[in-house]
C-alpha cells in the first residue's frame, strides 16, 4: 500500500489491475488513451489496440465469457461505433466482470462533438458510475467489477477530461485476480435470436430494478450535510467545482453512481432543503429525473448546457462572489492548432488546396488541413466518413464532381472505419479519388500502433497489413504511392488519377516527423538577399516559417529540413 499522486485514467488503470483485470482491448481516444496505455505497463494483464472501437468491446466480451475480468475503453464518440454491441451485451449479461471506459469530452478540447453518454446508459439500461477524482477513478474500478458479476451486467464507467487528466492522490493496493468462472454453455442466455432476446428483455427490467434498490444504499452515492437552505445534487468533477464554491455552507448529494438514479435518496435529501439544485455538465439528465419524481428544482434554468464548467461559473450562476484572478496587460495572442513543421500531410494539402479541389476530409492531424492558410478541408464528419462522404458526393453529381473532388483519410483511421466505405466504392462504382495519408503511425492520440504498422501496443512485432495490397484485393486497378515530400511527383500522380474515368486509391507515404525513429535532415535557411517576399512558402501554414522585416524566416530549432518549402521558392533562397 502506498500513496501516489495520479492521473485519473493512470488511477483507473490502477484500479483495473488491482481488481484482477486479464484482458483489455480499446481503441485510443482523447481522452480516454491513457487507461490502456497505462493498463499496458502491466505484464499480468493481455492489452491491445484494436482496430476500432466495436472490435474493442466485443473483444472485452468475449475474454469475460471466458471466464476473466475484461476490460475495453474508448472516448464519447467511440462509443457511437460500439453502440451494437453494446445495446445486446446489455441482454446477454456476462460470465467473469467487464468494465467499459467512455470519456466524455466537455468543453470539446479534441472531438467534433460533445455527447453525453449518460444517455448510452439510459439506453442501453446498463449501470454507470462516474467518479469525480483519481482515487474514486482507482476505487470504482473495483467496485463496477463487482457490480459487474453480481448483477450479470457490463458496468459503464464515465470518465471527463477534467477528471481524466487531472491528478489527484491515490492509495494503491495489491492485485487480486479472482478464480476463472468456468465458460457454460447457455444458447437461450447467449445467442440473441429474436425468441431469446425477447425472454432475456424481462430479465434486464428485473435487473434494473434490483439494480435501482443497490443504488438507494450504495456507498458510491453519499450526503454530505450542511446547511439546509439550499441542497445540490451534483457528480462527476461538478461535485469539485460546487465544493470549492460552497464549502461545508451547502448540503450535497454526490452521486457516483448516475444511472441508475437513487429515488428514495433523492427524495430523502430533497425533503430536507429548502431549495434544490441540479450541477451537472452538458444535458440536463439528473434534473430531468428529479422533475420526473414531482420535485422542483434549478439546474438548466441558470447553468448552460454548452461547454464544462467551472468554480467561477457556478459561483456566478448562484450570485456567489466570484474569484478576481490577475489580468494580462497584453492579450495574449491567439495560437490555433497546426501541423506540424515537416508533417508529411502538409505537402499533399496544399497541391489540393492548389488545384482548387473539394475535399472529404476525416479524423485525425490532417483534420488540420482545414486551417489557414490551407483552408483544404470541405467536410469532416466521423471516423471513416470521408470514403463514404465522397461516393455519394459523386454518385449525385456525377462528371460534375469526379474529376476535382478527392477523399482522406489517415492510416489508423482507414483500418478503424475506412474499408467499409472504400469496399462500397469498389462494389458500387464510383469514380471517387481517395487519398490515404499514412503517417505510419496513429498521430492525433500520440503516436499508438495500429494494424499498418507492425508492432503491437507494447512495441513488440505483431501483423502488418499491406495497404497496397489490400486496395488492390478490393477490387482498386488503380494504387499509387507517392512521398509527400516530393511535391512535382505527387503532384504529377494526382492530376493522373483525378483524370482517370475510375475509382483509384492513392497512398501517400512518409512517417510522422515526430516519430523518434525519423532521421531528419539539417533545417533549412532563406538567403535573404534572394528572398523577393513573395510569400509562397508562407501559403505552407508551417510554423517555422515566419516573415520578418519583409523578408522569409525559418526557425531552424522547429525545421526538420522536409525541403517542400525549398520546392515552391522559385528564386532559390530557401538553401540547406
Amino acid at each position: 500500500m502506498s500513496k501516489q499522486l495520479m492521473l485519473g485514467n493512470a488511477a483507473l488503470a490502477r484500479g483495473l489491475y488491482e481488481a484482477g483485470c486479464c484482458v483489455s482491448s480499446s481503441y485510443p481516444g482523447t481522452p480516454s488513451t491513457e487507461v490502456t496505455e497505462e493498463l499496458a505497463k502491466f505484464d499480468e494483464v493481455y492489452s491491445e489496440w484494436a482496430p476500432n472501437e466495436k472490435v474493442a468491446m466485443e473483444t472485452a466480451f468475449g475474454a469475460c465469457m471466458a471466464g476473466k475480468r475484461s476490460f475495453c475503453g474508448m472516448k464519447h464518440v467511440g462509443l457511437n461505433v460500439a453502440a451494437d454491441p453494446l445495446f445486446t451485451i446489455a441482454y446477454t449479461g456476462v460470465n467473469a466482470g467487464m468494465v467499459i471506459c467512455v470519456a466524455d469530452d466537455a468543453g470539446m478540447h479534441s472531438s467534433q462533438n460533445e455527447q453525453d453518454s449518460r444517455h448510452y446508459a439510459e439506453a442501453a439500461k446498463l449501470p454507470m458510475l462516474e467518479p469525480s477524482d483519481s482515487a474514486e477513478a482507482l476505487a470504482f474500478a473495483k467496485i463496477a467489477y463487482e457490480i459487474s458479476e453480481q448483477f450479470d451486467t457490463p458496468v459503464i464507467i464515465k470518465m471527463c477530461t477534467r477528471v481524466a487528466h487531472s491528478q489527484s492522490v491515490v492509495e494503491t493496493g495489491e492485485r487480486v485476480v479472482p478464480a476463472v468462472k468456468p465458460y457454460v454453455k447457455n444458447i437461450q442466455k447467449n445467442v440473441m435470436m429474436p425468441a431469446n432476446a425477447k425472454k432475456r428483455h424481462y430479465d434486464v427490467e428485473k435487473r434494473m430494478r434490483a439494480l435501482e434498490e443497490y443504488a438507494e444504499t450504495s456507498p458510491l452515492n453519499r450526503i454530505e450535510w450542511g446547511g439546509t437552505e439550499l441542497g445540490i445534487i451534483t457528480s462527476s468533477t461538478s461535485y469539485q467545482y460546487v465544493k470549492e464554491v460552497f464549502g461545508e455552507t451547502t448540503s450535497v448529494l454526490k452521486l457516483g453512481m448516475v444511472h441508475p438514479l437513487p429515488e428514495k435518496l433523492i427524495k430523502e435529501f430533497a425533503s430536507k432543503v429548502k431549495a434544490l439544485a441540479v450541477v451537472e455538465e452538458l444535458d440536463p439528465v439528473i434534473e430531468n429525473y428529479c422533475k420526473q419524481l414531482g420535485l422542483r428544482v434549478i439546474g438548466k434554468d441558470i447553468l448552460p448546457l454548452e461547454d464544462e464548467y467551472s468554480q467561477n461559473l457556478i459561483a456566478a450562476a448562484f450570485g456567489r462572489p466570484v474569484p478576481q484572478g490577475k489580468k494580462l496587460e497584453d492579450a495574449v495572442p491567439p495560437r490555433p492548432p497546426v501541423m506540424c513543421a515537416g508533417c508529411p500531410h502538409r505537402g499533399m494539402f496544399y497541391l489540393l488546396a492548389k488545384h482548387k479541389l473539394t475535399v472529404f476530409g476525416d479524423i485525425g492531424c490532417y483534420t488540420l488541413g482545414a486551417t489557414a492558410p490551407l483552408n483544404a478541408l470541405d467536410i469532416s464528419t466521423c471516423m471513416g466518413a470521408s470514403l463514404s462522404g465522397i461516393h455519394g458526393f459523386n454518385k449525385a453529381l456525377g462528371k460534375e464532381s469526379e474529376h476535382k473532388t478527392v477523399a482522406v483519410i489517415g492510416d489508423s483511421t482507414f483500418m478503424h472505419s475506412g474499408m467499409t466505405g472504400l469496399a462500397n466504392i469498389a462494389y458500387n462504382q464510383s469514380v471517387s479519388t481517395c487519398i490515404i495519408l499514412d503517417n505510419s503511425i496513429t498521430g492525433m492520440t500520440g503516436h499508438q500502433q495500429n494494424p499498418t504498422t507492425g508492432y503491437n501496443i507494447k512495441g513488440d512485432p505483431a501483423g502488418k497489413i499491406d495497404l497496397e495490397a489490400l486496395c488492390r484485393a478490393m477490387g482498386f486497378n488503380r494504387v499509387r504511392v507517392v512521398d509527400p515530400y516530393d511535391l512535382a511527383s505527387t503532384e504529377k500522380v494526382l492530376m493522373e488519377e483525378l483524370a482517370a474515368d475510375e475509382a483509384s486509391v492513392i497512398i501517400s507515404r512518409r512517417p510522422c516527423a515526430l516519430l523518434k525513429y525519423v532521421k531528419h535532415a539539417p533545417p533549412l535557411h532563406v538567403e535573404t538577399d534572394k528572398c523577393k517576399s513573395c510569400k509562397a512558402c508562407m501559403k505552407l501554414g508551417c510554423p517555422a516559417i515566419s516573415m520578418r522585416d519583409g523578408k522569409a524566416v525559418i526557425d531552424s530549432t522547429q525545421c526538420v529540413g522536409c525541403g517542400v518549402c525549398e520546392e515552391l521558392c522559385k528564386f532559390g533562397a530557401i538553401q540547406a
